[in-house]
């Protein structure tokens, strides 16, 4: 039996947004993220939770600019506490605290 090779560069890029197909999903999703206790992961998550819901409307709905949303919620930024809590609420979730 003859195996072909896969060259890298023919692998699709893994993108998270496209598995977050279900509130069920985007739920567990940024759970596990925030058990990291990492505020830079955190608005990650939400930047690819806001891909895969759509961008414009969830800045739409957090009545901010597309262009804020995508600069707030790239990899290793520091967004506000109130730009998160306003993604959140565009986005159905709420953050939840449990005893550590």
């Amino acid at each position: 039996m003859t195996q072909k090779k896969i060259k890298i560069s023919e692998l699709r890029v893994f993108d998270m947004a496209e598995y977050l197909d279900s509130e069920e999903a985007i739920a567990q999703y940024l759970s596990i993220v925030l058990e990291k206790n990492d505020p830079s992961a955190l608005a990650e998550a939400l930047g690819t939770v806001a891909r895969a819901r759509g961008m414009a409307a969830v800045a739409e709905g957090a009545g901010i600019t597309r262009e804020a949303l995508y600069k707030a919620l790239r990899p290793g930024s520091q967004p506000r506490f109130e730009t998160i809590q306003r993604v959140c609420t565009a986005l159905g979730v709420r953050l939840t605290a449990v005893p550590a």
